[in-house]
């Protein structure tokens, strides 16, 4: 384990379960000794099985009042989101709820952004327009009247309800390239769980960048009673998500992703989510994250029996991390 020890969270997925039961599984989560959470920030499902899709920064009013957990969200300003009227939404929770709330910024998804009507820009475009962005969130934060023309527009824009502290504002990246690039803005890490645990990777480039702050872990997993039903309820519900990010970032409908996946073999899945049926192996692999530099570790199990997987990783899985 890590000098300090590592945080162990409970990821919503708001792909996956409509906002009221999410919000329940979050109270359960926190019961069960979950030490903090996230939501993901979507506009539609990876499929139309997963089915849903709530507002994340709604919610998140709910689970930050309904809760005592820290709160972070994965999210994308610049199309969707213009990044004053993110700045407002984000400052007005850390007033309400301070020191509680963290946004991770990427570059975003077809999936999520196209519903503007505006182009899809290329990546290296997009990572010109996050950092746009994340200067306008900083001097918005500030207490600063921002103007700004560029890849966005602001017109003279402030910031009226400020929080004391504003929100730590984490890079989410997958590769070293981009971990390295968001070091020199970034207050922290967010990186997901990938083949041959290439996370690892992703830290040390940022960490070698200079990348500061805390280094979060969103850790993709599936556990049943039984391997088959394990890796089935990984197949079932995750299979989409785990494109390629050459594939997955450019497609705009969940029709796209099912077509996309549809011939996709459930082992395929087993790089990238952690499929197992034994509790201990599920706290060895976590415990690895932690060893590795992850100074807080988002347990998402994808499949949708999660108060079974609450209440079997309270018992038997928290325990042993926590040790």
């Amino acid at each position: 384990m890590t000098e300090t020890m590592t945080a162990y969270g409970y990821h919503a997925s708001h792909e996956q379960f409509p906002p009221a039961e999410l919000l329940t599984l979050l109270r359960t989560a926190q019961d069960a000794g979950f030490a903090t959470g996230m939501c993901s920030d979507h506009f539609a499902p990876w499929s139309a099985r997963q089915g849903h899709s709530g507002h994340a920064w709604t919610w998140l009013g709910a689970a930050l009042a309904s809760t005592a957990l820290p709160m972070g969200v994965v999210t994308s300003p610049g199309q969707r989101y213009h990044p004053a009227v993110l700045a407002q939404a984000a400052g007005t929770l850390a007033q309400l709820y301070p020191g509680r709330l963290w946004l991770a910024l990427g570059t975003g998804q077809a999936l999520n952004e196209h519903i503007t009507g505006d182009p899809w820009p290329p990546k290296e475009v997009r990572a010109r327009r996050l950092a746009e962005c994340v200067g306008v969130l900083r001097a918005l934060f500030a207490g600063e009247t921002v103007s700004h023309d560029g890849l966005v527009r602001v017109d003279r824009a402030r910031l009226w309800s400020l929080p004391a502290r504003p929100p730590v504002l984490l890079a989410a990246a997958v590769t070293p390239a981009t971990a390295a690039w968001a070091a020199g803005w970034a207050d922290g890490l967010i990186t997901i769980n990938q083949p041959e645990e290439a996370q690892r990777r992703t830290l040390a480039a940022y960490r070698d960048a200079g990348g500061r702050g805390p280094a979060v872990l969103q850790a993709h997993l599936s556990w049943a009673p039984s391997r088959e039903a394990a890796l089935h309820a990984a197949w079932d519900q995750w299979r989409e998500a785990v494109l390629g990010s050459d594939v997955g970032w450019e497609l705009a409908l969940p029709e796209h992703f099912e077509q996309a996946a549809r011939l996709m073999d459930p082992h395929h899945l087993e790089p990238f989510v952690h499929v197992s049926h034994d509790l201990g192996e599920h706290a060895a692999w976590l415990a690895r994250q932690a060893e590795a530099g992850f100074d807080e570790v988002m347990l998402h199990h994808v499949g949708t029996d999660q108060s079974r997987f609450i209440e079997a990783f309270g018992a038997g899985v928290l325990p042993e991390l926590n040790t």
